[in-house]
């Protein structure tokens, strides 16, 4: 069940997250890393522009500090007899996880220092930003590779299955399509972060559950970080977490599903970072396909319903009362071993 580490680090984390925000803000307006507003998005987003940008650093720094504490701690604490499910390739899958994040994370922040500073709307190209993002996930999975990691994983109704040498291509292409996922997810204020949150809350029971405590404390700091970041970017919202933050939680997500070798998770944890992904694959493909005609009137799907007249408040509550749903299913599949 959720132990007294799991619960410290969601503290921690949240602590860190909301304190730094006190002298990040001023800190990143002084230095002009603000937001630059596309015209092709809503007119009623121009208002935003130069909102403070890297946010995202906030809740970094917290469920860095926050994870690795805790996790020492309670390997410290406990002893080898009081962790049974714990091995020593979890606690690397906990670490390695923690550093594929940070490298999603300074990814965006190349992104985000293009966008703020050299005044190139686009930031980094589509090209050299999929070079990269396969390069941390290959290098993610093959540390676990020589961890003593296999291809075995987890499938509901069935248990742990061992996929071959297909595990490895498969799981690269899962952890960059969610991690853009979940960017693209980072469109209005709060967004990202609350369907994070209650992502990472779920991720925390499930590991929990199964005795992977490690795991548990790392789910929380997530939380934790989310959550203390909210104080600052729920609308209207002072800050803007970024690529730099986006890309670091849609690594942090795909660690903690990968570390519980459950990676097929995903589905339902990120459920709402899925339907946000293909809302604008579809568009732009109708797009093509009828030469001008849009499926939605926005995407990503968030500003289709801005587009509606739904408030982003609003907006928040929906997709996190999805994310909610996604997670309850996530917990039911986990259990059917």
């Amino acid at each position: 069940m959720i132990g007294m580490w799991t619960v410290i680090s969601a503290v921690a984390a949240f602590g860190i997250s909301a304190v730094t925000g006190i002298w990040l803000v001023p800190f990143l307006r002084k230095v002009h890393f603000g937001s630059t507003i596309l015209d092709i998005g809503p007119k009623w987003h121009k208002n935003k522009q130069g909102t403070p940008l890297m946010g995202g650093f906030m809740f970094i720094a917290g469920i860095i500090v926050s994870t690795t504490v805790c996790v020492l701690l309670y390997y410290s604490f406990s002893g080898s007899n009081d962790v049974p499910a714990e091995t020593r390739l979890a606690s690397i899958k906990i670490f390695a996880g923690l550093i594929m994040a940070v490298a999603f994370g300074a990814i965006g922040f190349i992104d985000d220092y293009i966008k703020a500073v050299k005044k190139r709307n686009l930031g980094l190209k589509a090209r050299q930003k999929l070079f990269l993002q396969f390069a941390v996930a290959i290098a993610y999975l093959f540390s676990i590779y020589l961890s003593g990691g296999t291809s075995v994983t987890f499938i509901p109704f069935v248990g742990m299955v061992d996929i071959g040498i297909f595990y490895w291509p498969i799981a690269a292409i899962l952890i960059v399509g969610m991690v853009n996922a979940v960017n693209l997810t980072d469109g209005i204020d709060g967004l990202c972060g609350s369907v994070t949150f209650f992502a990472a809350i779920f991720c925390m029971i499930i590991s929990s559950f199964c005795g992977l405590m490690g795991m548990s404390i790392f789910s929380s700091a997530v939380a934790g970080g989310c959550l203390g970041f909210l104080l600052w970017n729920f609308h209207p919202a002072k800050v803007f977490m970024g690529d730099t933050g986006s890309l670091f939680l849609g690594g942090a997500i795909c660690a903690l599903t990968f570390g519980m070798d459950m990676p097929i998770l995903l589905i339902p944890l990120g459920i709402v970072y899925i339907i946000e992904m293909f809302s604008d694959i579809f568009q732009v493909i109708y797009f093509k396909l009828t030469h001008g005609k849009r499926l939605f009137k926005m995407a990503p799907i968030h500003h289709h319903f801005e587009m509606c007249g739904w408030s982003e408040i609003k907006i928040v509550i929906v997709f996190s009362v999805v994310s909610v749903l996604g997670g309850i299913g996530a917990f039911a599949l986990s259990q059917c071993r």
